[in-house]
């Protein structure tokens, strides 16, 4: 890896080509990622979405790396499988964070890496929707980081909550990896179209399409509020 810049951080490509001396770590790197944004509140600003889609486009590069499957649609199985094994542990901990420090973290000052405001839309979303806000939440950046811990401090129902969470870490997961993937192919085998050509097109589509909704979301509440 080399001639790194910040901007970096918000590439999906950034991880999923990401090397260390030659040796490709793309994989691991996706798997962390989705652990950080759906356990850690620190990672409400990783690229979440558009980083499954783009994984589902370049899954043999991810896996080959790991292990070699000569089946194409067992290799995008087991992509969406561990992605979404990473996203359970992942709002596992977050769970727990949430359980052990709610009133620190409603008390806590704003800083880069966490937001007030943030921990308090996703507890409204979390009481609006009940147990089914896991889910949705799953396919909301910010929300998604959030639920889980939301979700710890209102002490939800453990096996409720590992319920909702298993769902949708799998559904999640599936959806945009197969998609990402079979898009692909579909466009690429019958109109001539390689979505690698336009990476950037996909993102901020991808970006648009989860983004909106939740400021949508955000300015009403804050319409609301004055």
């Amino acid at each position: 890896m080399s001639d790194f810049d910040w901007k970096n951080l918000l590439d999906p490509l950034f991880y999923i080509h990401f090397d260390v001396d030659g040796v490709k770590l793309g994989l691991y790197i996706v798997l962390f990622i989705v652990f950080a944004e759906t356990g850690l509140f620190a990672g409400f600003f990783l690229p979440g979405d558009s980083l499954l889609f783009l994984a589902g486009i370049y899954n043999r590069e991810l896996i080959e790396n790991v292990l070699f499957i000569d089946s194409d649609f067992l290799n995008v199985i087991l992509l969406a499988s561990l992605v979404a094994v990473s996203g359970v542990v992942g709002n596992v901990i977050g769970y727990w964070f949430g359980s052990k420090s709610g009133y620190y973290l409603y008390n806590k000052k704003d800083s880069f890496w966490f937001k007030n405001k943030y921990l308090i839309q996703s507890k409204d979303f979390f009481e609006k929707h009940g147990g089914r806000a896991i889910i949705f939440a799953r396919f909301l950046p910010i929300f998604r980081t959030f639920a889980p811990i939301v979700a710890g401090i209102v002490t939800m129902d453990k096996k409720k909550f590992m319920f909702y969470n298993i769902v949708s870490s799998f559904l999640w997961s599936f959806t945009l990896i197969f998609a990402g993937h079979y898009l692909y192919g579909f466009l690429l085998e019958n109109y001539g179209i390689n979505l690698k050509d336009h990476i950037e097109v996909i993102v901020i589509a991808l970006v648009a399409i989860t983004i909106l909704p939740v400021l949508y979301k955000f300015s009403k509440k804050t319409k609301t509020e004055e």
